[in-house]
């Protein structure tokens, strides 16, 4: 269905798939042709602050738990532009211009490959997920503390869209007016948060024009108190994969870069 998917048939089938987040790091062993977890998933807090040489510690921390010694996939939550960092919402400013391949590579002796988290979990969604043969534009939208975004189009990623900061029409940063974050913080019922999520969608639309959009991240699951508030042409589904979609699409991720 993609380019990804012609460079899945190679001698590494299980990858470690790693899913960096603000409060925790978690990873498991993937079997990159079914999608499935071959481990049980291990956690680690993420450390604070969470400077470069922190995390880093921390991953090899995870290696060390599995005892692996292979191709590490990571998904991370920045724009990730040839292995290096080029933003940082939720992290240290000091990974911004850190080489993370190389930085996390040398930290654990395993070959990292790292992408940005959304993209991460919109790989796993297209491969394995509700984007499965899908043609077209699709957009995965991960809700959560912030707005992460993965774009394809018939199935190829544009990596570190990062649409989550967009403005709207109202003046208001995306993810500050229609995260999870921003109904916690404001204590919005579902309805009330689904009609500003439902503007955002419809900002995307008009940009966009996608063929599907999936939703993904932590609010996904409850689709169902917000699903009658959502007004827009376009499809709209919630993602097949829930916590573990990073994991799984880091994995994949680096499989393609090894094969």
């Amino acid at each position: 269905m993609s380019n990804l998917h012609g460079k899945l048939s190679g001698h590494f089938m299980q990858i470690l798939g790693v899913d960096i987040g603000g409060s925790g790091i978690k990873g498991a062993i993937v079997d990159t042709l079914t999608g499935e977890l071959v481990s049980e998933r291990h956690r680690i807090d993420t450390p604070q602050p969470a400077t470069p040489e922190a995390v880093a510690a921390v991953l090899a921390q995870l290696v060390l738990h599995f005892g692996w010694t292979g191709p590490i996939g990571c998904g991370f939550p920045a724009a990730i532009q040839q292995g290096v960092v080029r933003t940082a919402a939720n992290i240290s400013k000091a990974f911004i211009g850190t080489n993370i391949d190389k930085l996390f590579s040398e930290a654990t002796n395993c070959e990292c490959h790292n992408l940005n988290d959304a993209d991460a979990a919109g790989i796993a969604e297209m491969h394995f997920g509700e984007g499965a043969g899908q043609v077209g534009v699709v957009l995965l939208i991960t809700i959560g503390t912030g707005l992460g975004t993965a774009l394809f189009t018939d199935g190829n990623l544009l990596p570190n869209t990062e649409l989550g900061h967009v403005y709207l029409e109202n003046g208001l940063e995306a993810e500050r007016f229609a995260s999870d974050a921003a109904r916690k913080l404001q204590d919005l019922g579902w309805k009330a948060w689904g009609n500003r999520f439902n503007i955002y969608l419809n900002t995307m639309e008009k940009l966009f024009w996608p063929d599907l959009i999936i939703l993904g991240g932590g609010a996904s699951k409850k689709f169902d108190k917000f699903k009658e508030q959502i007004a827009i042409k376009t499809p709209v589904k919630p993602a097949a994969f829930l916590n573990q979609a990073g994991i799984v699409g880091a994995a994949l991720y680096a499989k393609s870069k090894v094969v």
